[in-house]
């Protein structure tokens, strides 16, 4: 998914593609992309998910076949943010596909103006149109922008994800869908005076204090030895204290919020926008499991098809 803004298109470069970089890079690919990103001057997208592997990222099919000191890239990744102002973006593509579904995969920086690559904005809920879908039809990249080694490319993804869950989740801000004009809206329309709302609005502040914190923990060196696993704990927590903002938000707006003249008034904006937040970045089934497995240490999920070859599995 992953794939979201905090402070529109740069967030993906600033925040996932380069750190990625900085520590999986050659010395050619930092100076080649980090000024760039760091400038502002690029805007990156993230090629992760497929149609057949969202939340089950692994299970992705693009593949990318070598071709002398070349690889050719056919596939279809989408919800990726930003794709269609993007220069480049981190592609993850099967390499082997007789190797375990985590085993068989490389990472690439790939040229979105390269010949074969085709770019489609997907229209969201609330109009806007962020997300894309990105087709890519017998890409020819060189083995140079290869980043990490070949089939390696899974532990290469989990830097990147470990880091958006956290850049996610700083506070519910972070998202942006701020808890404090809620609270000057209830102070104005005399909302404030509920006891009943009062307490509701008190738990959320609470909540998002202690967020904060959370992910300053999880960001901390000892946190890593877990894979950055924690902040699968304030994504969670973040995505659906936001939801829960938004909706106290337009319940607190009460019937101004639900027409405007001309587009969606701001609460219905983010009450509709806060949907995608619960999905985005992982779903919060899947960082349940890996809070579960990973922070609390409880038996994996079953999974019959574990160690299997990827050419083997049943795919949708």
């Amino acid at each position: 998914m992953t794939d979201d803004t905090v402070d529109g298109p740069h967030f993906v470069a600033h925040t996932l593609i380069g750190p990625t970089i900085a520590a999986w890079g050659t010395l050619q690919q930092q100076r080649r992309y980090l000024p760039g990103i760091t400038s502002g001057a690029d805007i990156w997208c993230q090629l992760f998910s497929e149609p057949g592997a969202g939340s089950d990222l692994a299970s992705l099919g693009t593949r990318a076949q070598s071709d002398g000191d070349d690889w050719i890239v056919n596939g279809q990744k989408v919800w990726s943010s930003f794709a269609n102002l993007a220069g480049y973006g981190m592609l993850l593509a099967r390499t082997d596909p007789d190797k375990p579904k985590h085993a068989g995969i490389t990472c690439f920086l790939l040229d979105m103006a390269a010949p074969g690559v085709t770019v489609r904005p997907l229209r969201q809920i609330t109009g806007e149109q962020h997300f894309c879908e990105v087709f890519l039809d017998a890409v020819r990249v060189s083995d140079d922008i290869r980043l990490g080694e070949v089939n390696d490319g899974w532990r290469v993804a989990l830097s990147t994800l470990s880091t958006e869950r956290s850049g996610l989740s700083g506070s519910s801000e972070a998202s942006g869908v701020p808890l404090a004009p809620v609270l000057e809206l209830a102070r104005r329309a005399g909302a404030w005076r509920d006891p009943v709302l009062r307490d509701r609005l008190m738990a959320l502040l609470a909540t998002e204090r202690a967020l904060h914190l959370t992910n300053l923990r999880a960001q901390a060196p000892s946190s890593q030895s877990r894979g950055g696993a924690e902040g699968s704990i304030t994504k969670l927590a973040q995505s659906e204290l936001a939801q829960r903002i938004t909706e106290l938000g337009y319940e607190v707006a009460g019937a101004d919020a639900a027409y405007a003249d001309t587009g969606l008034t701001p609460e219905a904006y983010a009450l509709l926008d806060s949907r995608r937040l619960t999905i985005a970045g992982g779903t919060s089934e899947i960082q349940r499991t890996i809070i579960a497995e990973r922070v609390l240490g409880l038996d994996r999920e079953p999974d019959p098809n574990r160690g299997r070859p990827w050419s083997e599995l049943r795919r949708g």
